[in-house]
């Protein structure tokens, strides 16, 4: 337990935190000073109370100041450092549609693709965010091929492709297990078509094979063979559901 006089300086440590009134942006005289505080707050790692400033500083700052895209990028920085990407992936469109031609865009472009994909966070949730992060990514390779944003957003590209291909593979292997191979069968083709390089195309293709020979498509089955030993050139696996490519026969002397 405390002593009387242990416990008496620590309330007088805390009183003047909880008597604190909370930050108020509008309670700054002028745009310029406001903005002064802002920064403090950001570097400070007060993002809420740099967000609420930067924010107020949107509304204040005439149109053609230029800190005025500079305000909409630290908003949203505050908005993704607190947590909140959903709010901060708005912002930053913000900036984008707001300011198309500023030197800040392609940072947020490949910002923005961030914050969807970290609202997204992983492949079984739905995927409509993945899909935001994508096009974001995509925009920016688009408008600004040489930007230095260019490479990471590639990399971000394949790692989406990634958890679209497991999404749709994992969705696929659980209308396998129930016996609805239909409805299997589209999966497993969506994850070849549309995700021919993910690490997750081969295992569709063992799963299509199955769902085919489940239902007795035996024509389909054996195409599928003859394109999968041609995709996986000795795969041993595959060498084992599907068996050596048949032999050419010879053709005959003339």
């Amino acid at each position: 337990m405390f002593k009387p006089r242990s416990l008496l300086l620590a309330l007088l440590l805390v009183a003047p935190l909880a008597c604190k009134p909370p930050f108020n942006p509008k309670a700054y005289p002028t745009a310029d000073k406001l903005y002064d505080v802002a920064l403090v707050e950001y570097k400070a790692r007060r993002y809420d109370n740099a967000a609420k400033a930067f924010e107020q500083l949107t509304l204040d700052l005439s149109a053609r100041d230029p800190r005025l895209p500079l305000a909409y990028y630290y908003m949203a920085q505050s908005q993704a450092k607190s947590g909140q990407y959903l709010l901060a992936a708005g912002t930053y469109n913000r900036l984008i549609d707001a300011f198309p031609q500023d030197t800040l865009v392609d940072d947020a472009f490949y910002l923005s693709g961030l914050a969807y994909e970290r609202e997204w966070r992983q492949p079984q949730l739905d995927p409509t965010y993945g899909r935001n992060a994508q096009t974001a990514f995509e925009s920016l390779l688009t408008s600004f091929p040489d930007s230095r944003f260019a490479p990471l957003s590639k990399k971000e590209i394949d790692k989406l492709d990634e958890w679209f291909a497991q999404k749709d593979y994992d969705t696929g292997y659980l209308y396998l297990k129930r016996k609805a191979y239909d409805s299997g069968i589209i999966y497993f083709k969506d994850v070849i078509r549309l995700h021919p390089n993910a690490r997750k195309t081969r295992d569709a293709y063992l799963r299509l094979l199955e769902s085919y020979r489940a239902i007795r498509y035996t024509e389909d089955a054996r195409e599928l063979c003859d394109v999968m030993r041609k995709t996986y050139l000795n795969d041993r696996e595959i060498l084992k559901e599907c068996g050596p490519a048949p032999a050419t026969p010879a053709t005959p002397a003339t």
